[in-house]
């Protein structure tokens, strides 16, 4: 049996709460709350696993019925999206995920990192 020694993930659940409590308070339905909340999460996992970003930055905006979430980190590299080829691999699937549950995302190089962004529009 091998151990592996991997360093936690960072606490997300500041960033988690915050997003919950903003979302409840405008009156967004649960599914798309939750929806918002596992977009995060793969956001915020990408940015300590691939970035090495030890406490990614996390910044929730409700604009009128918009959200946008912007994940901080420091590295220059762009994330990209990979076509999984084994269905049985533990990684690879997060950005088609981020793509999958919101209405859009993208990247955004800055001077130091980058920028990793989705937006959710809330039902009319």
């Amino acid at each position: 049996m091998c151990a592996f020694n991997l360093p936690e993930p960072p606490d997300w659940s500041a960033a988690r709460t915050e997003l919950r409590e903003a979302l409840t308070s405008a009156g967004w339905p649960d599914d798309t709350i939750y929806d918002a909340e596992l977009a995060l999460h793969e956001l915020f996992v990408n940015a300590w696993k691939h970035a090495g970003s030890s406490a990614p930055l996390v910044v929730v905006l409700l604009l009128n019925r918009t959200l946008r979430v912007s994940v901080c980190d420091d590295s220059p590299d762009l994330p990209e999206q990979r076509e999984p080829t084994d269905p049985y691999a533990q990684s690879g699937r997060g950005l088609h995920l981020v793509r999958e549950l919101t209405h859009r995302f993208g990247t955004n190089p800055r001077k130091k990192g980058k920028i990793v962004w989705f937006e959710l529009d809330a039902a009319a």
